[in-house]
């Protein structure tokens, strides 16, 4: 089995558990469908997958962990809903995104329900056998994504405004929006199935890692992908002004003319998707996607050399692992 299998395996096992824990009475059905909008229309469950395969390496079976993994799943879909509503993004996994569908003020309350459902589902973890302590601890390290999920946002907020970002700024954006998340889900996996400290935190600096390299591969894709296969619009993050690694590159490298042109379209939502490649093209010009491309492989290959060093119970898991990241950065949508 493959990790895309596996992944599949997760998701199925993830999404059935999600259909009963998102059911509510018929007065609220609205917030409830609205709730489980995104989470029906797919998604890859890379976290979810995270966590069952930190549980595993420590020797914890995949089925005992599988309110943990959809826990970290409708954290994620919260932090996406509220995302999309800041962003004016109007679509997420080729559908219209909650707050286009139900207005803004129920989205917002779909990602406040999610945001509990998601403590809801860790505190499950005692009906199949996990120790309190061991929940307790993981639950620490869900509030501790929870925050620091959202100084990330504040930062990537803030970056739009200015023009000078570097790149240890753009890196400690992306360790708190993004890899935040990668790391505390296998951290919580590895936490619930009896993990030595040891393991715990190197898995969770693999984590970090292929955190960043995710994050990097998602600024080329939304560059350089397929508008079908991703699900949502290219060119969006330029649109918002979104200060990608690319973007950072990009300005810290380009003439006096090409950060101009650059600049004028950087935020600016009335701008034409003529106007959007041009500048593609003088970002391509100055390699900038080329040197994203190496960073992402080089936040892997440090990871993959951690994750070497972790003696493993389950070889299968960790062998998965290994593909994960690989698939991470070499992966279209």
């Amino acid at each position: 089995m493959n990790i895309l299998e596996y992944t599949k395996q997760v998701k199925d096992k993830v999404d059935k558990y999600l259909a009963g824990k998102i059911a509510g009475s018929l007065e609220v059905k609205k917030l409830y469908d609205a709730s489980y909008h995104l989470i029906g229309a797919g998604g890859k469950r890379l976290r979810p997958t995270l966590v069952v395969l930190g549980a595993r390496i420590v020797g914890e079976s995949e089925d005992k962990v599988i309110p943990a993994a959809a826990s970290v799943e409708l954290l994620h879909t919260f932090s996406l809903i509220h995302d999309d509503i800041m962003d004016r993004d109007e679509f997420r996994r080729g559908v219209p995104t909650v707050h286009k569908l139900w207005g803004e003020s129920i989205a917002i309350l779909a990602g406040d329900l999610l945001f509990a459902k998601a403590y809801e589902a860790m505190l499950d973890e005692e009906k199949y056998g996990i120790p309190l302590e061991r929940i307790l601890a993981a639950v620490k390290i869900l509030t501790w994504i929870a925050i620091t999920l959202a100084e990330g946002q504040t930062l990537d907020i803030e970056f739009v405004k200015r023009t000078n970002i570097g790149e240890e700024e753009y890196i400690t954006m992306v360790e708190k929006k993004t890899a935040a998340m990668f790391k505390g889900s296998l951290a919580i996996g590895a936490i619930l199935g009896g993990g030595e400290n040891s393991i715990v935190e190197r898995l969770s600096e693999f984590g970090r890692l292929i955190g960043i390299a995710f994050q990097i591969q998602d600024d080329i894709l939304g560059i350089t992908g397929d508008e079908k296969t991703l699900g949502k619009p290219v060119y969006s993050d330029l649109r918002e002004g979104k200060k990608t690694i690319i973007i950072v590159h990009a300005l810290n490298n380009a003439s006096e003319k090409q950060r101009k042109t650059i600049l004028t379209v950087l935020g600016n939502k009335n701008v034409t998707v003529e106007e959007l490649r041009k500048v593609v093209e003088i970002i391509k010009s100055i390699g900038s996607i080329e040197y994203a491309a190496k960073k992402a492989k080089y936040y892997t290959l440090k990871a993959l050399d951690i994750l070497n060093t972790i003696p493993a119970r389950d070889n299968k898991a960790k062998s998965l692992l290994k593909e994960l990241a690989t698939f991470i950065i070499e992966r279209r949508y």
